[in-house]
């Protein structure tokens, strides 16, 4: 026997004293490992809930965008300047804010793409 496979033959001795035997699945079924199961497929059920809640609530909002994009693309831009006109003298208050808001978001973006 040469010396690659002496070593490997020891090798292999120490992996195998090394090994843990597995215990069943019924011995770790305590009390104590029970709960925290109960709890992790509680929490597993909860986070499918939560998933599929918003994927709902995505799909609903996705469908309500793209309707509202094909009714503004279908109308004249003429007609949009309307509609933003009557909204600002409905609702005065909202499109400052509105206004506000935009100006800021542009501002940022302009003053971040100076920046280097």
């Amino acid at each position: 026997m040469n010396e690659f496979e002496t070593e490997v033959k020891k090798a292999e001795a120490e992996l195998e004293q090394s090994l843990v035997p597995v215990v069943p699945e019924e011995k770790l079924d305590d009390e104590y490992l029970g709960d925290w199961k109960m709890q992790a497929q509680e929490y597993q059920q909860k986070f499918n809930d939560a998933a599929t809640k918003a994927k709902d609530f995505a799909n609903e909002k996705f469908t309500q965008a793209g309707d509202k994009f094909k009714e503004l693309s279908s109308k004249d831009p003429k007609e949009l300047v309307e509609d933003a006109k009557e909204f600002a003298r409905q609702k005065p208050g909202q499109t400052i804010l509105i206004s506000a808001a935009v100006g800021l978001v542009i501002g940022f973006l302009l003053k971040g793409g100076g920046r280097k």
